[in-house]
């Protein structure tokens, strides 16, 4: 493993995964105004794991620097605050109320890369909000850097990392060269709790801010949402009597027959 290593883990701020999820006024988007937000469960795993290689780094006499990274509204800095109380060194938060896709936080981020020099970016493998599992994969390509992506094992060795992913027939171990690109599936890692002193020297570690503008970037969005509406209610289930019964429900009622 390298002696030393800088890692950038992207940290999104999006709404709590136990909120029941509502559609807003405008039939738009989901409601946000007056919701509990938090850390984005993929990006927690994906903090908890620098920190973990950081640690591993530390025993070996190394070092590793974790610099914690957000990009939207003001309220992500409390986002970014968990990441640092949980162990991350500082803190880079791209300020912006517009509307943010994958491929404008990807541009952000590479502009952020290019910046700081990091070995390894770290990024949940999608959000709970939008669901796209794209941002990794786009700061690849626009980083001509190698990716491992819904890695469920990771190890570091001298300038390289084996990562086990996920994949539909089972799982699949590459490995690549640093720097590269990294996103994390659930089993991974079970993300800690920030200890109460933890949060409290979170409050003193540095934060940098930065506008869209500041980075050169153009955050205009590519896609347009034309609507948004709940699923259909379902429906209450039925007793049949015989197979037959159920057979003749499901080819003239259900009509999957």
């Amino acid at each position: 493993m390298s002696s030393n290593l800088r890692i950038l883990v992207a940290c999104k701020r999006v709404v709590d995964y136990a909120v029941k999820i509502r559609v807003n006024a405008a039939g738009s988007a989901v409601e946000t105004a007056n919701v509990k937000h938090s850390m984005n469960p993929f990006d927690e795993i994906g903090t908890e794991q620098a920190i973990q290689i950081k640690e591993a780094l530390a025993k070996a006499k190394g070092n590793a620097e974790i610099i914690a990274i957000s990009c939207g509204p003001s309220k992500s800095q409390d986002t970014l605050r968990t990441a640092l109380a949980m162990g991350a060194d500082r803190a880079i938060h791209v300020e912006t109320d517009d509307e943010l896709q994958p491929l404008a936080v990807a541009k952000l981020l590479k502009a952020v890369v290019e910046k700081e020099k990091p070995d390894m970016v770290i990024l949940g493998k999608q959000a709970i909000d939008d669901d796209s599992n794209q941002t990794g994969q786009m700061l690849a390509g626009l980083l001509n850097w190698p990716q491992a992506t819904f890695a469920s094992k990771v190890e570091l060795s001298e300038k390289a990392m084996t990562v086990t992913r996920e994949v539909d027939g089972g799982v699949e171990t590459v490995k690549t060269a640093l720097p590269a690109i990294l996103t994390t599936d659930l089993r991974l890692n079970v993300p800690r709790y920030a200890s109460l002193p933890n949060i409290m020297k979170a409050k003193k570690k540095p934060l940098a801010k930065f506008t869209p503008a500041d980075l050169g970037v153009d955050i205009k969005p590519r896609l347009e949402t034309l609507k948004v509406v709940e699923p259909a209610k379902r429906q209450g289930g039925k007793i049949v009597a015989s197979v037959d019964d159920l057979v003749d429900k499901l080819k003239n009622e259900a009509k999957v027959l």
